[in-house]
This record gives structure tokens, sequence and C-alpha cells, in this order.
């Protein structure tokens, strides 16, 4: 359970924080070898309620800034709890954003290790130009790599790669799903991986759930892999 009573945050948001219970888990994101790990992906847990539900709930409350929040915190918290020393990719709302006050704080109290952040904008529920921009002079604050998730599906398309010009992108399991045997998905991947290495952007191949899928995707140029066949979060 993450505990957020003591971290150095405005007495109005910690009490906000203090009505949530929030575990954490990370599924880790490999290298070509299928054995080195990348870095981890937190993702969250709430108590008596799914993550989905858990959003909406915040959307109709108007307080996603404070799920945003949480899970920077509360993320990075469990992660050195942990002790690992990958890269921690965090999942991060595209319409909310550090203010400039939260952003300085977090990484006085967590920037001990300089360019382990991989912030990991969603999909959803909405895109706002002016938090996504400023998400990114944040993110250079600590030396942050900039990852756009799930690449493909919802409004993470090509329009925000040139808007957001990431380091990473991470391919919509929908697009890769048996790419092994469906020629489509083939010539798909294989130009968004193009494209992409062509403007120096990283690829993950996300939710891999077969070695077939693996062994053509290593073959065809994807950079990372997560999925199933390779590790489930723990």
């Amino acid at each position: 359970m993450i505990y957020y009573e003591d971290l150095p945050l405005d007495k109005e948001i910690l009490n906000a924080l203090g009505e949530l219970e929030i575990n954490y888990v990370f599924q880790p994101i490999f290298m070509k070898d299928g054995k080195t790990v990348f870095a981890r992906e937190a993702l969250m847990r709430p108590v008596g309620t799914t993550v989905t539900d858990l959003i909406e709930d915040y959307i109709k409350k108007d307080k996603l800034h404070i799920l945003e929040v949480a899970t920077f915190w509360g993320a990075a918290q469990e992660y050195y709890l942990r002790g690992y020393k990958e890269k921690i990719s965090i999942n991060s709302f595209p319409c909310e954003c550090f203010t400039e006050e939260e952003a300085n704080t977090f990484v006085d109290y967590y920037g001990k290790d300089d360019n382990i952040l991989m912030i990991e904008m969603l999909e959803y529920p909405r895109f706002s130009l002016s938090k996504s921009l400023k998400k990114k002079e944040v993110a250079a604050i600590g030396n942050s790599l900039v990852a756009l998730d799930d690449y493909g599906a919802g409004f993470n398309d090509m329009e925000k790669v040139k808007i957001m010009d990431p380091h990473i992108i991470k391919i919509d399991r929908a697009l890769l799903s048996g790419i092994d045997t469906d020629v489509y998905k083939q010539g798909n991947c294989k130009e968004i991986i193009d494209t992409m290495h062509s403007l120096n952007i990283d690829v993950v191949a996300e939710g891999v759930e077969t070695k077939e899928e693996f062994d053509y995707l290593v073959d065809i140029g994807a950079d990372y892999f997560q999925g199933y066949y390779l590790a489930k979060p723990s």
C-alpha cells in the first residue's frame, strides 16, 4: 500500500491523496535479447475498484490531477522500496501535468538518479495541447524520457508524434497481435518502425504474447518488448 502523509506536498493535495488506497505492480520492458530489462512500467492496482472505474470517477469529480500526482509519487515510492535500478515508466494523463512546484519537489525528493524516469503518455481520456507541451518542459527538468503509449489507438497517432517529438512510442497490442501470420499487420508495423527510426524514435512492441510474435518483431527492428510472453506484472 502506498502512503502519502509524509510527502512534501501541499496540504490540500495530501488530504485528497489520503482518500486513495492504491498498490502498484511492475511489468518489465525488455531489450532485444528478451532477458535484459530496459525499464519497468508501474501499473496501478486500486483497492476495491478497477483502474478504469477509478479514473472515470475522478474525471466526473474533476480530480484527475489528484490521480496524476498519486501515480507519480506512489509508483516512485514503490519502485525505490523494491530496490529496482532500471528506468521506471509511469503512466501520465495527456490532459494533466504537474505544476512547476510539484515537478521541482518531485525531482528534489526522488531525483537522485538522473534520466531514470520515462513518462508514458496515455491515449485517454482526452488530449490537451497546452498540458502536453508543459509536460515536455517538466520532463526536461529531470532529464526524463517521453513515450507515447498505445500508438495507433485512441488519439496517439502521427499527429501527436509531431507535436510531442517523443523519445519512444509503444505500438498498441491490437496492431501486432498475430503478426507472425498476418501480412497486413506485418507491413503496417514494419512501416511504423521504419518511420519512427527515421525520426530517431525508439519503438516498444507492447502486448507480445507468443514466441512467434516476439521473433518476428525482433526481425523487423522493434527496439524493446513488453508482454506476457516475456513477463507478467508482479
